[in-house]
């Protein structure tokens, strides 16, 4: 698949998740943006529980994972380490996709599905962080990347903010402005692989 698709893909994923988000939130009027985590949309007792788990986590965690395919393929040869970047988003990818699997029982935190369906929404947040954070020295050795040097631990940074700055009452603002740092930064470096690379403008 070439570098333009696969950043096609990534710059659509975050309307894609936006729009099945909002479908979805919309169709609960109990849903409350402030406090419900977006993982209940998914959980083991709401209604239409895998429409959101296919559409809205399993189809863009392998998306992102897609990107992170060709963020490896694009830095391939310029380093050993150059590559890492590129398994964390497939990782952040494909754990994300298990989120959907692993359905989470909010009445029971401690059930098996739900600290599986935790552990793996961490990994992948965990691995977004270290791309975030890690890719900059990458893109500041490549003129057609330089751009994203600052915009990428810009947005992995604010993402961590909102864990020490949201009051614990609203525990669903401060989730959602993570995800949005983690679309934001997706689409841009998604349309960073649909730019023209350096060999193609030669």
């Amino acid at each position: 698949m070439s570098r333009r698709v696969i950043g096609v893909v990534a710059v659509a994923t975050p309307f894609w998740f936006l729009a099945v988000y909002l479908i979805m939130a919309g169709m609960r009027p109990d849903y409350s943006y402030l406090t419900r985590m977006i993982s209940e949309l998914g959980s083991i007792h709401a209604p239409h529980r895998w429409f959101w788990n296919v559409l809205g986590f399993i189809l863009p965690g392998l998306a992102i994972a897609l990107l992170g395919a060709g963020l490896k393929a694009e830095f391939r040869g310029t380093g050993r380490l150059a590559v890492v970047p590129g398994f964390a988003i497939m990782a952040s990818g494909l754990t994300m996709a298990l989120s959907g699997i692993f359905s989470a029982n909010m009445a029971n935190m401690s059930a098996p599905t739900t600290i599986v369906h935790l552990t793996v929404s961490t990994i992948s947040y965990v691995a977004f962080l270290i791309a975030g954070l890690w890719l900059p020295f990458i893109f500041r050795k490549h003129d057609t990347w330089r751009w994203l040097t600052w915009p990428s631990p810009v947005l992995a940074i604010a993402s961590i903010l909102p864990m020490f700055l949201v009051p614990n009452s609203a525990p669903g603002v401060a989730q959602r402005i993570i995800f949005a740092c983690m679309l934001v930064w997706i689409a841009l470096v998604g349309y960073g692989l649909m730019r023209p690379a350096a060999s193609d403008s030669l």
